[in-house]
């Protein structure tokens, strides 16, 4: 007979222990079919596949955030929030000093630049002065004549101070001397006052070399300063002529812009150097400082009380913020200015 088991389950085999043994009861326990396992579904998350694409714009924004806050570093000015009404303009004149449109970094300050920078500074009602740091050997009447023109009319509205470092000489001198305020280091180099007009004659290698000129001219004085032969006497008489009328003009801006006689302005402009601390015993300099000084003076004659902006006008190019000098400016630059050093007329400088 079969017998259940109080404990057995209504789902177990029934077994007769008379007539099964553990063989043929494991082998009816093997052949009933393994239950078909459940398949569990996980839900899907509502809002994935958006917060895939919340990521991927965060990401973009970083980079873009990186990106923009890099090319501020570079080109912007961290001193200088554009709501700030107590900002002192600084415009940097450094090399030498000529008319055109260089860019900068080449070694030359060219007026076009400066210029521009100063009429920037001017128009900005934000800007209670304007500091010029000055570091250059001087350069053409031309040059500084038009500098010194867009400094008399920033004036108008407000104060300029000039801030000299290693050197400020020449026509260097010249665009400082119109300033309301002027500071140089003691051992700045300075003053320099004087015209020069360089004439070359190479007509003795043309002659050793066979070089023959014909020349065909409408004046006798169209071809003066030529290197292929020396000036006349009536030359030389007209190029003096020429140095004294520019010089004259040098002389009558220093005398308006420092508050001195003409007399005494020729006493010391005989084209020697000055350092800065000798340039103030003469008046051709208020005090001896630095440049921070000259910007506590200029906020100061500015208006600004407490501490003021700095705005720097005329950055550094890129390629000297990141490389340093480029290899090859000095033949660009030269190239750029040959108008000037090889001029059939001389170079003619301040």
């Amino acid at each position: 007979m079969f017998q259940q088991d109080e404990n057995t389950d209504q789902g177990s085999i029934p077994v007769d222990e008379g007539q099964m043994d553990g063989t043929e009861l494991t082998s009816q326990i093997n052949t009933r079919p393994a239950p078909t396992p459940a398949i569990v579904t996980k839900p899907r998350k509502k809002g994935s596949r958006a917060g895939r694409v919340l990521i991927y714009l965060l990401v973009i924004v970083g980079l873009l955030i990186i990106i923009g806050g890099s090319l501020f570093a570079i080109f912007g000015d961290f001193g200088a929030l554009p709501m700030d009404s107590n900002k002192v303009a600084v415009i940097y004149v450094q090399g030498t000093m000529i008319t055109g449109n260089l860019p900068g970094g080449f070694g030359y300050a060219t007026s076009e630049e400066i210029s521009k920078s100063i009429q920037d500074a001017a128009d900005d009602k934000n800007v209670k002065a304007i500091v010029l740091r000055i570091n250059s050997p001087g350069g053409t009447p031309a040059a500084a004549q038009e500098i010194v023109t867009e400094i008399k009319k920033a004036q108008e509205h407000k104060p300029v101070v000039v801030s000299m470092g290693d050197v400020a000489a020449s026509a260097a001198y010249y665009i400082s001397a119109p300033a309301d305020h002027i500071i140089a280091n003691p051992d700045t180099m300075t003053g320099s006052i004087g015209v020069i007009w360089v004439f070359e004659n190479s007509s003795e290698y043309f002659d050793n070399e066979g070089v023959d000129f014909y020349v065909a001219k409408s004046g006798d004085f169209k071809d003066m300063g030529a290197n292929w032969r020396g000036l006349t006497d009536d030359e030389k008489q007209y190029s003096e002529e020429v140095i004294l009328e520019v010089f004259d003009r040098f002389v009558d801006e220093i005398a308006s812009g420092r508050g001195l006689s003409r007399s005494e302005v020729k006493d010391i402009a005989d084209g020697r150097i000055y350092t800065g601390s000798r340039a103030v015993e003469l008046g051709l300099v208020d005090e001896t400082g630095n440049l921070y000084d000259a910007i506590d003076v200029a906020a100061k004659l500015g208006g600004i009380e407490g501490e003021p902006t700095v705005s720097y006008k005329n950055k550094p190019s890129l390629s000297r913020i990141l490389f340093g000098s480029t290899e090859g400016t000095d033949d660009m630059s030269e190239s750029m200015v040959r108008y000037l050093f090889e001029s059939p007329f001389g170079c003619f400088e301040a």
